[in-house]
């Protein structure tokens, strides 16, 4: 986080109110890092290269989604790309295309240790899909907890087209969203599809209109903000853990999970405002 101190401003995206009381609180050279209430909103902000990703944009997205995970205060993130074209198109060939085998690796390695920092941040992340998300921003999509895109919205795989495979993840994270068959075809074909049949197979949650897309984020990430903090928690990673084992040992898993979560104040509380046809105070504890 020090390493970004002391740098130019961020362009403001375009989907972004100037008068919505976000706070920007980290100076990033290529993601804009802004909080309002208990919702982080981390934007890529390069929309000359549609938001491509190279290392120093890996580095800033660790930094602002580090900043997120250690603050108390923030009970979800929206990710998204800035300007209307984009949500990340993919990597930054330049630089890709210098890469040797061993650098390649890795940068593969570092990318996918910044996209599983995403996907077990503890807390839900929305990716609010506003143009393209290929390549890099495909695999960017999937390691984040839901995905609303707009009827613009493009997706696909397509490393293949560049003697290469997805690096940052795909390979993994899409067969078990997708399915094995529907995966491969996207990853071996490298194929583009549309935000209707990303949705219909299930790579996006919905299909939300441009105008209301971080509206829509917001409004899903309020409604879990009303849940108890530790549940929400511990329901990420056992849905996360749980598919990198057995049936049984997720469900293993999930029991013990459900022991801690009976352990805790705010299910004293949960149960005892339900009893009482009361709403739930939760305070994490």
């Amino acid at each position: 986080m020090d390493r970004a101190r002391g740098r130019g401003r961020a362009q403001l995206p375009k989907h972004v109110n100037r008068h919505d009381q976000r706070k920007t609180l980290m100076n990033l050279e290529n993601v804009l890092y802004e909080k309002k209430g208990a919702i982080a909103y981390v934007t890529l902000n390069r929309p000359k290269v549609l938001n491509a990703l190279n290392t120093p944009t890996w580095s800033d997205l660790a930094a602002a989604f580090r900043e997120a995970r250690d603050d108390a205060e923030v009970r979800g993130v929206i990710l998204t790309g800035a300007g209307d074209r984009a949500f990340i198109a993919g990597a930054d060939i330049g630089e890709l295309a210098h890469l040797g085998a061993f650098d390649a690796e890795q940068s593969s390695r570092f990318g996918q240790g910044v996209l599983d920092l995403i996907e077990n941040l503890g807390k839900p992340v929305i990716a609010a899909i506003n143009g393209f998300a290929l390549g890099g921003g495909c695999e960017t999509a999937l390691a984040c907890t839901l995905r609303l895109a707009t009827p613009t919205s493009k997706f696909g795989q397509p490393e293949v087209k560049l003697g290469l495979l997805p690096g940052g993840g795909g390979t993994q994270r899409l067969p078990r969203l997708v399915g094995k068959g529907r995966a491969l075809q996207l990853i071996l074909s490298g194929e583009t599809i549309d935000a209707a049949e990303a949705h219909r197979i299930g790579l996006v949650t919905e299909i939300v209109p441009a105008a209301d897309l971080i509206a829509r984020a917001e409004a899903i990430l309020a409604q879990i903000a009303g849940n108890a903090p530790i549940a929400v928690k511990l329901a990420l990673e056992a849905v996360n853990k749980g598919l990198e084992t057995s049936q049984v040992e997720g469900c293993a898993l999930e029991a013990a999970y459900f022991g801690l979560c009976a352990a805790t104040e705010d299910k004293r509380e949960g149960t005892a405002a339900f009893l009482a046809k009361r709403a739930p105070q939760f305070h994490g504890r």
